[in-house]
């Protein structure tokens, strides 16, 4: 935004000149207009000013998808503080769309019987449910704010916005593995293979014990990966599906 302003001061410095001697009048031309600072929080929110409005990305997909580690194309905010990582991890943890994910997913595991020493009927869900939220929690703080801070690792995701399907897509979906630091080199998303990885050593303390298998917590650990890696596939299409397919803004 910075070399932008100079730009539009150097220009605009230019043409007054051009003017004053076409005149013939020596005034000197008028200091070029300074730019202010952006905020993180204006950064954040737009980014600078070449993010393609073809890849803006909001804050809530259709009303109810939380999208705060969402980065419109083209914007290159400052790299998140430890807050601010911290209230991306809660605002993604108690968001009122969190409970009804986390009651759908348990219903599904629920009706399938995938725990049967959780047992059913409504006690045996809100077994299902407890735990489902707290697989949810420890995996966002660690993953989205305490790992990042460790590792100086920026977690949110940055939309490509352009390019054909294929590109797109794998470039979304690789972010489980590839993410910037605070310098914005790419580095290996560590951040996001151990949050993963340590959250379910974490949840074998409190599921049963014929679900605490190396090869249980493997699948739930796949699972937690993919999952993740299909979500950035989702925030990358979003802006084409609202415009295209919706014919409304993102």
């Amino acid at each position: 935004m910075v070399l932008h302003g100079l730009v539009r001061g150097f220009a605009a410095a230019a043409l007054f000149a051009g003017m004053c001697f076409a005149q013939g009048t020596p005034t000197p031309p008028p200091d070029p207009p300074a730019d202010p600072a952006p905020s993180v929080e204006g950064a954040q929110a737009t980014g600078v000013k070449s993010a393609s409005a073809s890849g803006e990305q909001p804050k809530r997909i259709l009303g109810l998808m939380p999208n705060y580690r969402a980065v419109s194309a083209g914007a290159i905010p400052p790299p998140p503080t430890p807050k601010q990582a911290f209230t991306i991890a809660t605002q993604n943890t108690f968001d009122y769309s969190s409970f009804v994910f986390v009651g759908v997913t348990s219903l599904m595991s629920w009706g399938t019987d995938a725990h049967p020493a959780l047992r059913s009927g409504m006690a045996g869900y809100g077994r299902y449910y407890w735990r489902g939220f707290l697989d949810k929690a420890d995996g966002n703080y660690l993953v989205i704010f305490a790992l990042p801070t460790v590792f100086h690792e920026d977690e949110r995701y940055y939309a490509l916005g352009e390019g054909g399907f294929w590109k797109r897509a794998l470039y979304s979906a690789s972010r489980i593995l590839i993410t910037p630091d605070y310098h914005g080199h790419n580095t290996i998303n560590a951040a996001e293979i151990l949050g993963r990885g340590i959250s379910q050593g974490v949840s074998a303390a409190y599921y049963p014990q014929a679900d605490r298998s190396a090869g249980s917590l493997a699948v739930k650990y796949g699972f937690a990966m993919g999952r993740d890696a299909m979500t950035n596939v989702f925030r990358e299409f979003w802006p084409d599906i609202a415009r295209r397919v919706l014919h409304r803004h993102p």
